[in-house]
């Protein structure tokens, strides 16, 4: 044998080739022979073949494994961790945590966030915290920002959970008949027979029917009109100020006298709202009632399908213009921008 530049044991008793023997080949064999004897030790010592325990070695095994586990609860001072594993286990299985069990700020927080439906759902596991008076105050007065009876001494044996339940009668009542929901308010307690306080009612409410509260508005004009001074257009571009007044005070569908009321209302209080800009454009309310009217028409030829030649913003301004001859034309431009950008004024 001899030993190449690598360090490799050439073997030369075969006479056609050289074989290269690395020199972790004698390592090799010594680890498989000591691998056949150790095997031949197991199986007289009762190991299968294929190096499995046997059924008494197991047993044995598994004897020793549990008192093992039995002195190391005894070390630990008897504390059944299985049980505790188990018990654990079963918490997470029940998909929720008990509310009673946290501090009550928090467990109020959470069920803030319920409707009423879910709060009487929610009542049924934990009954002393969902009938709690603040979580149906809250849930009453988000709905319905603003009733008479908030601002009295409440009577012998109020709740807010029952008058929650009378609210929502009485909005559907409302939705159906709006005379008899509005009887049925006052009928309660709920409301004050005064056409300020069921403007304010109609203000801070959005469950009531918008179709139902334009009939009931065009019929009691007194509660329009309080209605209309509840609103603030300080500052609001008049665009912007003429979506927010449409979006509490529904504009007819058709053109008609109830839609030039409504116009000639907003046209005032927004001029009350705004001396300044008024004395600053020159702008009085019946040329603010021209404004209204060109941007309602804009609106429509501009969002309207069926219209084909949309109006241009040269188009605008000049027809504008001839309306009201003291609007600026860059007044009148941003005007159509607003429009073009944003959409319809009465949507």
């Amino acid at each position: 044998m001899q030993v190449n530049w690598k360090g490799e044991i050439w073997e030369k008793d075969a006479p056609f080739l050289h074989v290269p023997v690395q020199q972790s080949f004698c390592l090799q064999m010594g680890q498989g022979l000591w691998r056949v004897a150790r095997n031949q030790q197991l199986q007289q010592e009762g190991y299968s073949e294929p190096g499995y325990l046997t059924r008494e070695q197991s047993r044995r095994m598994a004897a020793s494994s549990i008192a093992g586990t039995n002195h190391r609860k005894q070390v630990q001072g008897g504390i059944d961790i299985y049980h505790l594993l188990k018990a654990r286990k079963s918490k997470e299985q029940e998909g929720f945590i008990n509310l009673e069990m946290l501090p009550p700020e928090l467990s109020f927080t959470i069920l803030s966030y319920l409707n009423a439906t879910d709060l009487c759902l929610a009542s049924c596991v934990w009954q002393d915290l969902a009938n709690d008076e603040l979580l149906w105050q809250g849930l009453c007065k988000s709905t319905w920002g603003h009733c008479s009876i908030y601002n009295k001494n409440p009577p012998l044996g109020f709740s807010f959970r029952k008058l929650y339940m009378q609210l929502d009668e009485g909005s559907l009542t409302f939705n159906a008949n709006p005379d008899e929901g509005v009887n049925y308010f006052m009928s309660k307690g709920i409301l004050d027979d005064s056409p300020k306080e069921i403007a304010k009612f109609i203000f801070c409410t959005r469950t009531l029917n918008w179709k139902k509260l334009r009939i009931y508005l065009d019929e009691r004009r007194d509660v329009l009109d309080d209605l209309v001074t509840l609103h603030n257009f300080r500052n609001q571009f008049l665009p912007n100020a003429l979506r927010e007044f449409f979006r509490h005070i529904h504009a007819p569908e058709e053109r008609g006298e109830y839609l030039e009321t409504l116009i000639t209302k907003f046209s005032h209080r927004f001029c009350a709202c705004n001396p300044d800009l008024m004395r600053e454009l020159g702008l009085s309310p019946d040329a603010v009632y021209v404004l209204c009217y060109s941007l309602i028409l804009l609106s429509i030829d501009l969002t309207s399908p069926h219209v084909k030649n949309k109006m241009s913003k040269r188009e605008f301004i000049r027809n504008t213009r001839r309306a009201a001859q003291n609007i600026s034309e860059d007044f009148v431009g941003h005007l159509y921008d607003n429009i073009y950008l944003i959409g319809h004024v009465a949507a």
